[in-house]
């Protein structure tokens, strides 16, 4: 007569119970894959959070021109020189999905405050750029048309910039020099953070007329050459028709024909979120994948440690067979103590894979986190794993001849 399934249950706890150091040496196996694979998720998706954070920074409708298409950008270290001021202005006067234009120069300097000095970029930009970039001032204010057309040598410093130049005094006011030419600090911008390893804090804004005349100089091919236009759209129902247009107006004004390659490229906000969200997806999925192994591993421990059980147990299964248990039930009895033993591995790991997910979101940057979908996921998939693994050695106790078994008493 087939043994009820509850007492089924009770007799493979009791096996497991029997041989604690067996089994709590095979969980283990369970533990640190479930554990591998809860964190190494975690900060995957903790990466491609923080990624899409550091974008939606840039500003809700922005667009950004940069000089040079993607063969000429990989093809050397000189950042090509296709885009000049000129093409900014015929932007925001010619583009009428357009709200807003910042064109930008960037070069790094040594900037000195007092005794102390740092190598920072310095951008040359316009006004334009706060409302753009959505950047605030924390401090004092930001650079005005009227310091931009009288070539002014006024300079806003990021916070962090500010603090490592002076920690104890506020620099609004004072001279500070960059280069070999001084400049009144007037603002200090609000802490922004970093952006693709970029620390948007360590930055110093100078009128972008100020940074041709006196920092940079003008080419005297191209005159003054940009390192990038930051464009601002209506809203973002025209955010597509103003990549076309500007990307229509610059194909213009550099005589590139239909079939030609174009010397400047158009990104929108959007592109660029939905580019690195695809590769923090897939570093994601690799990074859980290798947790996956882990676990893998761990379960060909419990096949290995089931096996071992069903040599030493042949007189038991013998000893039940003879009593009327039937094939299924002995069956039963150890893939229930299989995924026993993988669902407590999964349960144990999960929670020290939380653990540590948490400790990585609150000592580093990384917004690190796991969704109680992916918990689930992987507390299943060690049952699941157990019970696939419990199936040979499982198979091969119930396949016991009782007579044969018998013989071990």
């Amino acid at each position: 007569m087939a043994l009820p399934w509850q007492e089924t249950w009770s007799m493979a706890w009791s096996a497991l119970r029997a041989s604690r150091l067996r089994s709590l040496l095979t969980v283990l196996g369970i533990v640190i894959g479930n554990a591998s694979v809860i964190t190494l998720v975690g900060i995957g998706q903790g990466t491609q959070k923080l990624a899409s954070e550091q974008l939606e920074s840039l500003g809700t409708n922005v667009l950004f021109v940069v000089p040079g298409n993607d063969r000429q950008r990989r093809g050397g270290t000189a950042r090509p020189r296709t885009l000049v001021l000129e093409d900014a202005e015929a932007i925001a006067s010619q583009v009428p999905s357009v709200r807003r234009v910042a064109p930008q120069i960037s070069a790094t300097r040594i900037i000195q405050a007092g005794g102390r000095s740092v190598n920072v970029p310095v951008y040359g930009i316009t006004p334009e750029f706060l409302a753009v970039r959505q950047f605030d001032v924390e401090q004092g204010h930001f650079m005005t048309h009227a310091d931009l057309e009288g070539n002014r040598s006024v300079v806003v410093l990021g916070s962090a910039l500010a603090t490592n130049l002076s920690p104890n005094i506020n620099l609004l006011g004072q001279r500070i020099r960059i280069g070999n030419n001084r400049f009144t600090v007037i603002g200090v911008m609000e802490e922004k953070g970093s952006f693709f390893g970029e620390n948007q804090d360590e930055v110093a804004y100078i009128p972008l007329t100020t940074m041709v005349n006196r920092i940079t100089g003008r080419d005297p091919t191209y005159g003054i050459s940009l390192t990038v236009i930051s464009v601002e759209a209506r809203d973002d129902d025209t955010i597509n028709a103003a990549s076309f247009q500007i990307a229509n107006l610059l194909r213009q004004r550099h005589k590139i024909p239909n079939s030609g390659e174009d010397d400047f490229i158009v990104r929108t906000q959007k592109e660029a979120t939905a580019i690195v969200t695809t590769i923090t997806g897939g570093l994601t999925v690799l990074l859980g994948s290798i947790g996956g192994i882990s676990l893998l591993v761990g379960g060909v421990g419990i096949m290995n440690i089931m096996l071992v059980a069903v040599s030493e147990r042949t007189a038991e299964v013998g000893l039940r067979k003879a009593l009327g248990a039937r094939r299924q039930d002995v069956l039963l009895q150890f893939l229930i103590e299989a995924a026993v033993l993988a669902s407590m591995g999964g349960i144990i790991g999960s929670g020290l894979g939380l653990s540590a997910v948490a400790l990585a979101a609150a000592f580093t940057p990384l917004p690190a986190f796991v969704g109680p979908g992916t918990v689930l996921l992987t507390v299943g998939l060690s049952g699941g794993i157990g019970v696939f693994f419990g199936v040979v050695p499982a198979r091969r106790a119930a396949r016991l001849d009782p007579i044969v078994a018998l013989r071990r008493l």
